[in-house]
């Protein structure tokens, strides 16, 4: 891989020089020291068929530094900036993205969050520096609601993006009632209306300015509109241009759906690889999934595209999960544990449940499912040895 990569750093020639090339020592050979305004003309001189990232200093000259990531993208959209900043607001850190950087990174640097941004960078890119393979869509859905299904969204996508480094987004589409900003306690500038009316400036820099980012992870959010009529004004057709488009950017797309099968629904599942199918152990519920799953059924759908999970699952429920088999003619894909108070916790802070107490069962829960989504073995292992 590091035949493929090369690492240019324009940083003052200050303590925190040292710093960087000391967290990067991995990479050896491969780092190369250039001024800000001479990188432009050493890319040209260079094969473009090469993955290149650029960190980049941005306290001294802000303005014209940023100018300077617009001319950069000119010559190669695949040239990588990680921009480090004192100052990571809002109003930065939108101007630095819609100018072209990947990534802004506060300082003082950390070294791990210096590390994951360049190896998601590098995990975007194959041998022949192109793109991977297209993203994941992963849809949850219920017919009926108060199920949970958004608060399994979120801390599903959350725990991806935490577990991979890749970038994952979470697409609002209850587009009348959506919550996942409430969840994660976001106030985003965009949404998903102004991205459709701008659909024809879709770019990877562009879907990254629009969607709100979710601390300093790989979490990237699109809200759903603020006002109804908005709502309306999204057509079926978007929504499918809209899922193509983010498989190109992100690696896992999680579109929590609305309740109603109304065609912007359909086009969402459609277009998904997964859907989880949602319920909770009661008559209603059981009742309400069942429909569900004789309309895909009629809609064509494979029986392994749909998941079924159970939420706010108890061992000692009346209804057991053979029951529910039975019924369904189904079996239960993943059971996920009831535990109010600290899924209380997480939504009236607007944090994910790992954030409220990572050795819950059932922040455990979910971290197993991000593994189990992402072929991620390894992930509780991991978490453990780090608890230990």
């Amino acid at each position: 891989m590091q035949k493929e990569l090369n690492i240019y750093l324009s940083l003052p020639r200050d303590v925190s020089e040292n710093v960087i090339l000391g967290y990067l020592a991995k990479y050896g050979d491969i780092i190369e020291k250039c001024n800000i305004y001479d990188f432009s003309a050493l890319l040209c001189q260079r094969s473009k068929n090469e993955c290149f990232v650029w960190i980049v200093d941005c306290d001294e000259d802000t303005k014209n530094v940023i100018l300077e990531f617009s001319k950069i993208k000119s010559l190669d959209k695949n040239i990588k900036i990680i921009a480090l900043s004192s100052n990571t607001g809002a109003e930065f850190t939108l101007g630095a993205i819609r100018a072209g950087a990947d990534d802004v990174i506060s300082k003082p640097v950390l070294q791990d969050i210096l590390i994951t941004s360049i190896e998601n960078i590098i995990s975007d890119f194959d041998k022949d520096g192109s793109k991977n393979r297209l993203g994941r869509v992963i849809s949850t859905f219920s017919n009926k609601g108060g199920i949970g299904k958004t608060a399994i969204a979120v801390n599903l996508g959350y725990e991806i993006a935490k577990y991979t480094k890749k970038r994952v987004a979470i697409i609002d589409l209850n587009l009348q009632l959506g919550d996942v900003t409430t969840f994660l306690d976001l106030n985003p500038t965009f949404d998903i209306s102004y991205l459709m009316e701008n659909f024809d400036k879709v770019s990877e820099d562009f879907l990254l300015s629009v969607l709100q980012k979710y601390k300093d992870t790989s979490l990237y959010i699109l809200a759903e509109p603020p006002f109804a009529q908005q709502a309306n004004d999204i057509s079926k057709e978007q929504i499918y241009l809209l899922l193509d488009k983010m498989r190109e950017y992100f690696s896992y797309i999680i579109v929590d759906t609305g309740s109603n099968f109304d065609d912007k629904t359909i086009a969402a599942l459609d277009n998904s690889d997964m859907i989880l199918l949602s319920a909770i152990v009661n008559l209603p519920a059981i009742r309400n999934c069942q429909r569900c799953l004789d309309l895909f059924d009629r809609f064509g759908y494979n029986n392994e595209k749909i998941k079924l999970v159970l939420n706010r699952y108890m061992e000692n429920d009346e209804i057991k999960i053979s029951d529910v088999e039975k019924v369904l003619n189904k079996k239960v894909w993943w059971k996920i544990p009831n535990n109010y108070i600290t899924m209380m916790s997480a939504i009236n802070k607007g944090i994910p449940l790992s954030e409220v107490n990572s050795d819950t069962s059932i922040a455990d829960n979910f971290k197993e499912l991000a593994a189990k989504l992402t072929d991620g073995i390894e992930y509780m292992k991991i978490e453990k040895c780090k608890r230990n």
